[in-house]
């Protein structure tokens, strides 16, 4: 069975802040207050356990409270064996709101076989105040 193991980070650009969770969980980022037209990296680390190389595809998908996608984002690669990656996908919200962020790897787009089981975040974005 392929499997990759990852963790979740969002990491706002301009501060030194990072929220980071086992796959396992479902991460939610209370401290940090996010704004609108403030860029969001979704960032996760992705670790190839094999002994053979690995092709993948980062997939981010952003979703508002309604379920409406708001961004859907992809990146794709190959991991050596025993190789480690933090790809990032930028989100720059331009309403307030709630929004749900799921993070999936699969081994490609054209196959979209689960390397490992998504994570989720939850983030609550706000008007910018002057």
């Amino acid at each position: 069975m392929k499997v990759l193991f990852f963790s979740i980070f969002l990491i706002l650009s301009g501060t030194n802040a990072v929220f980071a969770e086992s796959i396992t969980a479902n991460v939610v980022s209370e401290e940090k207050i996010h704004v609108v037209d403030e860029q969001i990296m979704i960032t996760a680390d992705i670790t190839n356990n094999q002994d053979i190389p690995q092709i993948f595809a980062y997939v981010t998908q952003v979703t508002n409270d309604d379920g409406v996608v708001i961004s859907l984002s992809w990146l794709t690669g190959s991991l050596s064996p025993k190789q480690s990656f933090s790809p990032a996908q930028s989100w720059i919200p331009t309403e307030s709101g709630i929004y749900h962020i799921r993070v999936f790897v699969w081994e490609s787009i054209d196959n979209p076989e689960a390397l490992s089981p998504p994570l989720s975040m939850t983030i609550n974005v706000h008007d910018r105040t002057s």
